[in-house]
């Protein structure tokens, strides 16, 4: 599946060729394309690793050591195995990590699960933490031209109005905390039923809390948010900037993928929308 212009192709020889040349005592292990992200390919190796290989450049090592900061959460997140070198045939750097057991969710989590999620990503100590990529580490205003310019091409009723009353909220003025960025479907598991594991940590970083506070509308139930809210403490315009941030992502999204080049954010995206517009 190919979503950007500038996109290395990464195929099942590939991978291969990589583990033959770098790490031959996982060579013959079972190789299973397992999940295309925005900009990385990842494969299952085994029953115990996951390959995971950039497509596009990335952050280099950054989040290695985001996962470091990480290895307490009560939650499971990848470890560190091996990372591969670059080659002739493929130019950056490539990591060898734990694979999580589990199943990407079809339905809302459970509340105190994702508000627990939240808390302890927000509590760890930001002091020389990575910005947050991707421009999650700017103010919502960063990302107005390219909500205004999805919108000439995703039909939303109410988005826009949604939109500028977010832009009018307050800006953060505390320390800024640590998010995760990427909190959806996709990037988390569970094991009956109950949150267990994250994935995806590429875009973490140090950032105004209500990017992650954006799961009220994408991992819950209508019916769970005012307790979500509680929970953490949100007061009213981090709340207003969370949405600000889920009717972002949604747009731009549906502006940029279609359900052919990336049919799992597509549909992602279309159910955020409709979430945070309803309410």
């Amino acid at each position: 599946m190919r979503v950007h212009d500038d996109e290395l192709d990464v195929d099942d020889a590939l991978v291969r060729t990589l583990l033959r040349e770098q790490f031959p005592q996982w060579a013959d292990l079972p190789l299973e394309r397992a999940g295309d992200g925005t900009v990385n390919v990842v494969y299952r190796l085994g029953d115990d690793y996951s390959v995971r290989l950039p497509r596009r450049a990335e952050r280099g090592h950054v989040e290695d050591r985001i996962l470091a900061t990480f290895d307490s959460l009560t939650f499971e997140v990848p470890r560190l195995v091996a990372v591969g070198a670059p080659t002739a045939d493929f130019p950056w750097e490539w990591v060898v990590h734990t694979w999580l057991h589990g199943a990407h969710p079809t339905a809302d989590l459970p509340v105190d699960d994702v508000a627990s999620l939240v808390a302890e990503i927000q509590a760890a100590d930001p002091a020389g933490g990575p910005e947050a990529a991707g421009g999650r580490s700017k103010p919502l205003a960063f990302r107005d031209e390219y909500v205004r310019d999805a919108l000439q091409r995703v039909r939303a009723p109410g988005a826009l109005e949604l939109w500028e009353q977010a832009l009018h909220a307050p800006e953060w003025e505390d320390e800024r905390v640590w998010i995760h960025a990427d909190l959806d479907r996709r990037n988390v598991l569970v094991r009956d039923g109950r949150l267990t594991g994250v994935l995806d940590w590429g875009g973490a970083g140090i950032a105004d809390p209500a990017v992650d506070v954006q799961v009220a509308w994408k991992l819950l139930a209508p019916e769970d948010r005012d307790r979500f809210r509680e929970r953490l403490g949100v007061d009213d315009a981090t709340w207003l900037r969370a949405k600000g941030w889920c009717v972002s992502q949604a747009l731009i999204a549906l502006g940029y993928y279609t359900p052919e080049s990336n049919p799992p954010l597509h549909a992602e995206a279309t159910r955020w929308l409709a979430s945070v517009l309803d309410g």
